[in-house]
């Protein structure tokens, strides 16, 4: 008995659409379909699921150029006036399982800092929250009771910068006066002496991922002095430096494979190897400092082992298997991407471990681009700006999909919730924002701030939102 192929393509084609259906990637998913005019996004998951063979059914965005697909087939192409001999090129995008809803009310404002708070920045658990300032205090917070709980002293100088260990071990903090100090969460204690060698401020702080050395014991940071070092806690020296910018190293991230990449002043991107410091590659393209470098698997490098579903670890190689089968699975087949963002108002999309040249420039930014960040799965990228606008590019390609305009003022910093399907900024008009992703519009306007907003932060677990400026205040947000 010979049994007739499933979709054949001898049915009438001006019933039917021919699709391709394609990975973010842009590789097909399988042959190109017939598929009849009345299948819509809820048939194409089932497609998509089958093609894939997926244990677990993945809900899908499906993607025509840079429009979402919302509506059937047929309905689409009368809409679009398209021509039915052409083959339809839908982009399938895997979306998160769960879904983050947007805080809408502020829930806590804490007094406590005497100068403007100038980082905020949750736990990698989302559970604790820790703040710097210009008034040389570290500060952790209790979230469930929304009240200070430790204030750090040991900076002699405005706090600039702060970043968590990615097991949630400790938290390092880097001064302007150039010293690094690190914290126990737990009990609030410095952990030994400041560590001693940058000659300016320290800009930026990295910690080596969890998926690569697990208890973390290794950091890089970077500073105004043109260098970015890497230290090992334990002995508490800087084991490497990475000397070559002729500038203030402005930026730095430790990447998932192992790499440094720091951005600087001198308009250049150096990729570092962590054994000996050796430098790599040098990135050129910008005709103006580097301000803000991002990598696309930096949701997990930040987050390591842990996920929403709050599951914890008992042991620090427990940690690092669960990290490490995070970042493979986030990352699939394709190289890490950076992203950086200039004075220059341009960002360029590198794939570094593939090419020294850039994979896109993109253009639009009517002033410097103050940050960059990609979006938890890797396929959103935004920037803030102070022309006050933030933009949305696509996370692989870096085309441009749409601007954001609302605040009224330079946008200081961005970040996105768990799932990417909203994006938060803040501003020097003293506002949050919260964007839709989906339907590219604000979703939520979050006032209260009396002043500039410096910092923002969205919990990773998706629950809350943190942001400080030069009220001097942090504000928790709920929803």
């Amino acid at each position: 008995m010979d049994t007739q192929p499933v979709l054949a393509p001898a049915i009438d084609a001006s019933a039917s659409v021919m699709c391709q259906l394609l990975s973010p990637e842009g590789d097909p998913l399988g042959a190109a379909l017939y598929l009849p005019q009345n299948v819509g996004p809820p048939q194409l998951q089932e497609i998509v699921n089958q093609l894939l063979h997926n244990e677990e059914k993945l809900p899908y965005a499906f993607y025509v150029g840079d429009e979402e697909l919302s509506i059937q087939l047929g309905a689409y192409m009368r809409q679009k006036n398209a021509n039915v001999e052409v083959t339809l090129r839908i982009v399938c995008q895997p979306q998160a399982l769960f879904r983050i809803r947007p805080v809408n009310r502020c829930s806590a404002t804490i007094a406590g800092h005497t100068e403007a708070v100038i980082a905020v920045s949750f736990s990698p658990d989302g559970k604790s929250l820790a703040s710097g300032s210009g008034d040389t205090t570290v500060r952790f917070w209790d979230l469930s009771t929304q009240t200070p709980l430790f204030t750090c002293k040991g900076h002699k100088n405005w706090v600039l910068c702060i970043a968590w260990s990615p097991d949630g071990k400790q938290l390092v903090s880097g001064s302007k006066s150039g010293e690094l100090i690190l914290w126990d969460p737990k009990t609030g204690n410095q952990l030994g002496t400041p560590l001693m060698g940058h000659r300016k401020w320290i800009t930026a702080v990295s910690w080596e991922p969890v998926h690569l050395q697990s208890p973390c014991f290794r950091f890089v940071s970077a500073s105004k002095d043109g260098d970015a070092r890497i230290w090992d806690v334990t002995t508490r020296k800087c084991v490497i430096s990475l000397t070559g910018h002729t500038s203030s190293v402005t930026c730095v991230k430790w990447g998932g494979d192992g790499l440094i990449y720091t951005g600087s002043q001198d308009c250049l991107i150096k990729v570092w190897e962590t054994s000996q410091g050796k430098l790599v590659k040098t990135l050129k393209g910008h005709g103006h400092w580097v301000n803000s470098l991002a990598l696309s698997t930096e949701y997990v490098l930040r987050t390591g082992a842990y996920d929403h579903t709050g599951k914890t670890f008992s042991t620090a190689e427990e940690m690092k298997e669960a990290a490490l089968a995070r970042y493979k699975k986030m990352r699939g087949n394709a190289p890490e991407r950076l992203v950086s963002g200039s004075d220059d108002f341009t960002m360029f999309l590198w794939e570094p471990t593939i090419s020294k040249q850039p994979k896109a420039r993109m253009t639009g930014h009517q002033k410097l681009v103050n940050h960059v960040y990609f979006s938890p799965d890797g396929q959103w990228l935004a920037s803030a700006s102070f022309d006050k606008s933030v933009k949305l590019w696509n996370g692989i390609t870096g085309k441009f999909v749409a601007a954001f305009r609302g605040h009224v003022a330079d946008v200081y910093q961005i970040s996105w919730s768990a799932d990417s399907r909203l994006l938060l900024s803040g501003s020097k008009d003293s506002t949050l924002k919260i964007w839709d992703i989906r339907t590219r519009k604000l979703k939520m306007d979050l006032p209260g701030h009396a002043d500039e907003v410096y910092t923002v932060d969205w919990s990773p677990d998706g629950e809350k939102v943190a942001s400080g400026g030069k009220d001097r205040v942090l504000k928790l947000w709920m929803n």
